[in-house]
């Protein structure tokens, strides 16, 4: 899905409050990385989360945001693979504070995955999850998304686009850092107490 086509189904979701929920997601995406190399993407067994992490890895080139690219993990990669695609469970069980674990499953998470998770957020790494109501999984997570496409009255929105939203909003969430940053919000601070100033 291209930048033309998200925009176009941001606008036909604009009521339903699937957008700012989106962002909301993306801005913890964000935040919950500290280092390059410490978003680990994982999905099920029967399906890697393949273009998540093909829209991430573009997101942070296209907003030079190096820790938004993911690491994906994968369950079984076959013999020979690069090494980029070939990062096993074992890389969960490496997990410390600073790095997240974001789960997309539309299935049920089986049983290893969800011991491997929950050891992951003991040691203090963040868990997020895009899920079709895994209540065991949900129970991991600091934040969820759940999207269960029998309750979606938006036929424009299934478990794939809301992939999509949170990765294009992931390359634009801003994140204020330094003194100008504190500056920012101490202005519009004062501008909600004092309205705005004459001429403005």
């Amino acid at each position: 899905m291209d930048t033309a086509r998200v925009a176009i189904v941001r606008e036909l979701l604009a009521s339903t409050g699937w957008v700012e929920r989106t962002r909301s997601f993306a801005r913890t995406l964000r935040r919950s990385t500290k280092d390059p190399g410490g978003l680990l993407l994982v999905g099920t067994p029967d399906d890697e989360p393949w273009h998540l992490a093909a829209h991430l890895d573009d997101e942070s080139r296209y907003a030079g945001i190096p820790e938004l690219a993911p690491t994906l993990v994968r369950w079984a990669p076959p013999p020979g693979a690069p090494a980029h695609l070939a990062v096993t469970l074992d890389r969960l069980e490496a997990a410390r504070r600073g790095e997240t674990v974001f789960v997309v499953a539309e299935e049920v998470a089986p049983e290893p995955l969800l011991e491997r998770v929950s050891d992951a957020r003991r040691v203090g790494a963040t868990v997020l999850t895009i899920d079709a109501g895994d209540t065991e999984l949900e129970g991991l997570a600091h934040e969820s998304l759940t999207v269960v496409e029998n309750d979606l009255v938006v036929p424009e929105l299934s478990f794939d686009t809301v992939q999509h939203l949170v990765s294009m909003a992931a390359g634009e969430a801003p994140v204020p850092t330094g003194r100008r940053g504190f500056r920012d919000r101490l202005a519009r601070a004062l501008d909600t107490i004092s309205g705005p100033a004459p001429g403005r």
